[in-house]
């Protein structure tokens, strides 16, 4: 780890008063894109770091995220291991070219063993490729070098969605799991998404409207009325190599959504930024900053994300 790594890793201090309030607003929140390892990427705590760090912290649900492979067996083996465990563990599949890209049976794996979200293609994504290569500062890379992408697309040649992804879609609706857009462009996901609605997916999600997908504030709000939840990536707004935006900007895209649309999920792990408990320790001290209530910082960090997840209690 180098020293600007370990800078930022170190636990920030708010003032002992603080830092117990930011402790109990924590209790019971929900990171649904925890990017621990191991992975390809390279990754600065492995899943039972993370898990064991959610644990102390009181998290209710803990979603491992990887853009090429599944987690379930991991969540499932650690739950196994650390008996009396309070934090529940869950991860789902990335339809990225290891998976066989826009792949219904990947899907169908993923449901049969556990899965409880799908994301759209994210690395792989056309949208993606067409945006690192015009991008002015490079994208989180893989530790060794990788076969190039091949670009994937929910659309056909006639802008229809194709075979495969109504497929998906209802997979999906059946098992009543969670529909994320990855990294599919926002004129992309608005087909996507109307279609899911039409098939009868209830649960969806917009990863990180103000990176990479290109929402607008009004399609973040349009998106939000149809019901669609924004999930706000914690790395965004706090210091780190993912840091585009402040806290007002954060209050404004809450305010766009609605706070019952919005979620706040860690996308930490990766280098140079903090751990994904810690991201969530300082995007607290921001909401309270920004005049959030109680009550609105919990449904933020966790109220609205566990409705998504089958955790009973």
């Amino acid at each position: 780890m180098t020293t600007d790594q370990s800078d930022i890793d170190i636990k920030k201090s708010f003032g002992a008063e603080r830092d117990a309030k930011i402790a109990g607003l924590l209790k019971g929140a929900v990171d649904l894109h925890c990017h621990s390892g191991p992975a390809a990427m390279p990754r600065i705590l492995d899943h039972h770091e993370a898990t064991m760090d959610a644990e102390e912290a009181g998290f209710r649900a803990l979603v491992f995220k990887d853009h090429y492979y599944v987690g379930m067996s991991h969540s499932a083996m650690i739950e196994k291991l650390m008996p009396g465990l309070q934090v529940k563990l869950y991860s789902g599949v990335a339809l990225n070219n290891p998976s066989g890209g826009i792949n219904p049976h990947a899907v169908d794996h993923a449901i049969k063993t556990g899965g409880q979200i799908v994301w759209m293609p994210t690395l792989a994504a056309k949208n993606h490729i067409e945006q690192s290569a015009k991008a002015t500062k490079n994208f989180p890379a893989s530790k060794k070098p990788m076969l190039k992408a091949e670009p994937l697309t929910v659309l056909d040649e006639a802008g229809k969605l194709t075979d495969a992804t109504l497929k998906i879609l209802d997979l999906i609706a059946e098992a009543d799991i969670i529909l994320a857009g990855g990294h599919l462009h926002v004129s992309e996901q608005g087909i996507l998404f109307d279609e899911a609605i039409r098939r009868g997916v209830k649960k969806m999600l917009v990863n990180h409207p103000t990176y990479v997908v290109e929402y607008s504030d009004e399609d973040i709000r349009s998106f939000a009325a149809l019901g669609v939840h924004m999930e706000h990536s914690i790395c965004m707004f706090v210091e780190g190599r993912g840091y585009k935006h402040d806290g007002a900007r954060l209050k404004q895209l809450i305010e766009l959504a609605g706070i019952e649309k919005t979620l706040l999920c860690s996308d930490l792990g990766l280098t140079g930024s903090p751990r994904p408990v810690e991201g969530y320790r300082r995007i607290v001290n921001t909401l309270i900053e920004q005049g959030f209530d109680d009550g609105q910082i919990r449904a933020l960090t966790g109220g609205n994300a566990i409705k998504l997840l089958p955790v009973d209690g």
